[in-house]
């Protein structure tokens, strides 16, 4: 690679949630909903795409903007915004871009002769009537979709199921014609929402939103937000609409689950956030993405990336997030790594609102190209990193700002004794503090836990050898 990789894959003032990866020629593409930095709501800028070599996943290019929110006829006025979408290439070649806007329970289509080129609006997904699907008497509401073009056969698959809502069945599979536009089938349960799981396997991991599918040798892999909403959980089948059974989760964006580090039940991130994404194999390798959210809301969020592994009897085993991302093993342990890639942020009280949580968050306004870091750090608040490839360490410096006095501990166990103490005091510029530290050599986290008075912001640190 050209440089290391690492997590969010996007520049830190880039805000795509959503992201759904596809291979197409000898680069991927990320196409995900548009947050905006410092946004109100879900969704609220156009559609624009990135993409990278498969042979770099550290060499990520901005392609523009694909799709602009009044391009829909039912929203010339830009009124509504523009929910997750996915990707697929149909059986005539062409790019086909499948969304929903946010107050409508319609799916609409858009096509383009590239991946990443300006997409043109064609139509809505109907039935053979011409009915729209979703506008139907009986109809459940389209959301999130995911679709796959499997020679001449196209699948769709759409739903939003919030818990206890007894009107919603669950995730919906449909056959479309090559037109790609109308049903030939469906609507199928796929998933079944939380209403509707008892006996079925998906008990605790039902389906929520976030629609994703992929076909791995003969098996279809079902790649959904369960209602924990903070993790992808998959579901397999030998058939593309019937008989999915539940596989287990492949990520949480706060680690539940996770108990390796730390308890099963501990999250290393705000428990409430959503997740969203999809599975891809890039080069010889599959991974995921997802998101993290940043600001202290929902509204702000960032894609991430994690290999993941095929077993040999199809399972997924869940994976760690991480700073290092698709980086194919540790950072390196030496230099200055900036504090927006932190990939655990953890507070004493795990009950904390979202908006008072210690969090992720920039200068400036939307679009503005500056550097993220981490703020409202309060006492016995850790930030963590990982992985490092540590070797011969001998010095610690962090740059921070904040009218506070304290100390930042820095530990390569949750639980272990500090290395070393790095004391901060109070700055309204950055301004950078230095320890000794002598770090074990081998391939470590690095958790910096807040020891002190009022608000500290961390902006990055450096490894020293010498």
């Amino acid at each position: 690679m050209k440089k290391q990789a690492s997590n969010p894959f996007h520049p830190s003032w880039e805000y795509i949630p959503d992201g759904e990866p596809h291979v197409f020629g000898d680069r991927v593409y990320v196409y995900g909903s548009h947050d905006k930095f410092n946004g109100y709501v879900y969704c609220m800028n156009d559609y624009v795409c990135w993409s990278a070599p498969v042979n770099d996943l550290s060499d990520w290019r901005y392609e523009g903007v694909i799709y602009e929110k009044t391009s829909d006829p039912r929203n010339k006025a830009g009124e509504m915004n523009l929910f997750a979408p996915d990707v697929t290439k149909g059986p005539d070649g062409r790019y086909y871009l499948y969304y929903v806007l946010d107050r409508i329970a319609v799916v609409s289509v858009a096509v383009c002769d590239t991946p990443a080129g300006v997409y043109q609006f064609l139509g809505y997904v109907k039935d053979k009537n011409g009915a729209l699907i979703g506008e139907r008497e009986g109809d459940e509401p389209q959301f999130d979709p995911g679709v796959l073009t499997e020679g001449d056969n196209v699948y769709l698959y759409t739903g939003f199921c919030g818990h206890g809502m007894s009107g919603r069945t669950g995730a919906m599979g449909f056959l479309l014609e090559r037109d790609m536009l109308t049903v030939i089938d469906g609507p199928h349960i796929v998933v079944p929402g939380d209403c509707y799981d008892k006996g079925t396997g998906f008990e605790g991991h039902a389906y929520f939103e976030a629609a994703s599918i992929r076909k791995i040798d003969d098996m279809y892999y079902f790649v959904y937000s369960s209602v924990k909403m903070n993790e992808l959980c998959y579901a397999t089948s030998s058939h593309p609409l019937r008989d999915f059974k539940y596989g287990g989760a492949i990520i949480s964006n706060c680690d539940m689950n996770i108990g390796t580090y730390k308890s099963a039940d501990k999250p290393m991130n705000h428990r409430d956030a959503n997740n969203h994404g999809g599975i891809e194999k890039i080069g010889d390798k599959w991974y995921v993405f997802y998101h993290r959210h940043t600001n202290g809301t929902q509204f702000s969020r960032q894609g991430c990336i994690e290999e993941i592994k095929i077993e040999a009897d199809g399972s997924i085993k869940q994976v760690e997030i991480t700073s290092q991302g698709a980086n194919c093993g540790p950072l390196i342990g030496k230099g200055t790594y900036p504090a927006y890639m932190a990939c655990n942020i953890f507070s004493r009280d795990d009950n904390t609102p979202m908006h008072l949580f210690p969090k992720i968050t920039q200068d400036g306004a939307d679009g503005d190209e500056q550097i993220g870091f981490v703020t409202n750090i309060t006492d016995s608040t850790g930030v963590g990193f990982k992985y490092f490839d540590c070797k011969n360490i001998k010095r610690i410096t962090l740059k921070t700002r904040g009218y506070n006095t304290g100390v930042f501990e820095v530990r390569i166990s949750l639980n272990g004794e500090p290395l070393a103490s790095v004391p901060i005091v109070s700055s309204n510029i950055w301004a950078e503090f230095s320890a000794d530290i002598a770090i074990p050599d081998g391939i470590w986290p690095l958790y910096f836990v807040y020891k002190g008075n009022n608000a500290a912001t961390l902006g990055a640190f450096t490894l020293e050898t010498d």
